[in-house]
């Protein structure tokens, strides 16, 4: 009866299988390191203050951002506790344009970056439409302007008609 004790805790001990994984045995491809790969991004990209959409999609369900093409219209519409933000998209169209509306805009300042892929690609800021229906514009690829009131601010970025070049191509565009 005494053995049967001893051997009992053995028993059931042996019976619980623990897997061990070990780095030499995962392998590379794995869903386990993909997955811990996302986090990384996302925390390196909090890091900086700056959160891409496209890294991870992830992250794109969470700002709950809207994205809509409506002919040679490319919609994208953030709120503005996103700011800082990243967004990367792409003209396939010469006369197409896409706009940013930033929703519940509370700031005084808005600043913007355009980087293209190709830097001889014909973009900039056209236009800006504030909370109170004014327009300003054109800008240039960058945008720092002073923001009277709060609401919904559109930017407008497409081809200038005032310079040559291509404006197809892939961009980034740098939010804050």
């Amino acid at each position: 009866m005494k053995k049967l004790l001893a051997i009992l805790p053995l028993i059931i001990m042996s019976c619980q299988k623990k897997e061990v994984v070990s780095e030499n045995t995962v392998n590379k491809d794995s869903v386990i390191l993909s997955e811990q790969k996302t986090i990384h991004n996302k925390m390196d990209s909090a890091a900086n203050g700056i959160v891409s959409i496209d890294e991870n999609n992830a992250l794109k369900e969470s700002f709950k951002t809207e994205r809509t093409v409506d002919g040679n219209k490319i919609i994208q519409t953030i709120n503005a506790d996103q700011l800082p933000i990243l967004l990367s998209d792409e003209f396939t169209t010469e006369d197409e344009e896409m706009v940013v509306k930033i929703r519940d805009f509370n700031r005084s300042q808005l600043a913007g970056k355009i980087t293209p892929e190709n830097s001889d690609m014909n973009i900039r800021f056209n236009q800006i439409k504030l909370a109170n229906g004014d327009y300003d514009g054109p800008f240039g690829r960058d945008i720092k302007y002073d923001i009277k009131g709060k609401g919904e601010i559109w930017l407008i970025i497409g081809k200038s008609n005032m310079v040559s070049g291509e404006a197809k191509g892939k961009f980034t565009l740098n939010l804050e």
